[in-house]
């Protein structure tokens, strides 16, 4: 059997996400063409319904105002130590699916990293609300893919459920948190390990990685996941 491909789990919603992947981007390149790219995000209550009929759950908790407030201390400091612009968005009654469902559209389409790149350019560095129609919508555009089927995404029953499927492997390979990072048997949980990461592909795979000279104590992942930032 072949063994299966690094893979992260990312969510729009985690600023620490957008760290890690900037940060392996800094020493992959294109890490989506390494990685196997799978979004984690707050289900609505119909991906939640079908989610635990097909016997999953969503492990996440919800996380306390005090930590929420660190977090956002902690993301701003750990942009800019990466010398990233950084705009710390509102949101008002996120919908999770409409940017996460509308991703696994555009990558059917071929898109999904410029899909991606977009999505973290309006909601990191503009502060745009993601989860609404007119953003993802412009989103879409620069991405060069078509509004009406990222928008539609929500209602196709054949995104939905690939959007079940990928909350489904999280709850089956006990992912609590976002960014997390598999390699084979090992796991690398938040920012803070994507350096371990990077050694450890570098031994498995035999190809030199150098991974970006970072300070100490970019923000461990208690402080957020893909359910964690409001």
């Amino acid at each position: 059997m072949a063994a299966k491909r690094p893979r992260l789990y990312f969510s729009f919603r985690s600023p620490y996400s957008w760290l890690a992947v900037e940060r392996l981007t800094r020493t992959l390149g294109r890490p989506q063409e390494v990685l196997e790219f799978i979004p984690y995000w707050d289900p609505d209550e119909r991906t939640e319904a079908a989610l635990r009929a097909r016997g999953g759950a969503f492990h996440y908790v919800q996380m306390s105002k005090p930590k929420h407030l660190y977090l956002l201390q902690d993301a701003k400091r750990q942009a800019q130590r990466l010398d990233l612009p950084m705009r710390w968005p509102i949101d008002i009654d996120p919908w999770w699916e409409v940017p996460h469902l509308g991703w696994l559209a555009a990558r059917e389409r071929g898109v999904g990293e410029a899909f991606y790149r977009e999505v973290i350019a309006a909601r990191w560095q503009r502060g745009e609300d993601v989860c609404t129609p007119h953003v993802i919508s412009r989103v879409a555009e620069r991405a060069g893919v078509d509004p009406g089927l990222v928008l539609g995404a929500v209602e196709d029953s054949t995104v939905r459920s690939a959007g079940v499927d990928c909350l489904l492997r999280a709850y089956e390979e006990d992912i609590f948190g976002i960014p997390y990072l598999r390699l084979g048997p090992h796991r690398f949980w938040g920012v803070d390990r994507v350096d371990d990461f990077l050694t450890a592909y570098a031994e498995r795979t035999g190809t030199p990685v150098a991974p970006p000279a970072v300070p100490a104590g970019v923000g461990g992942y208690d402080t957020d996941t893909g359910g964690g930032c409001g």
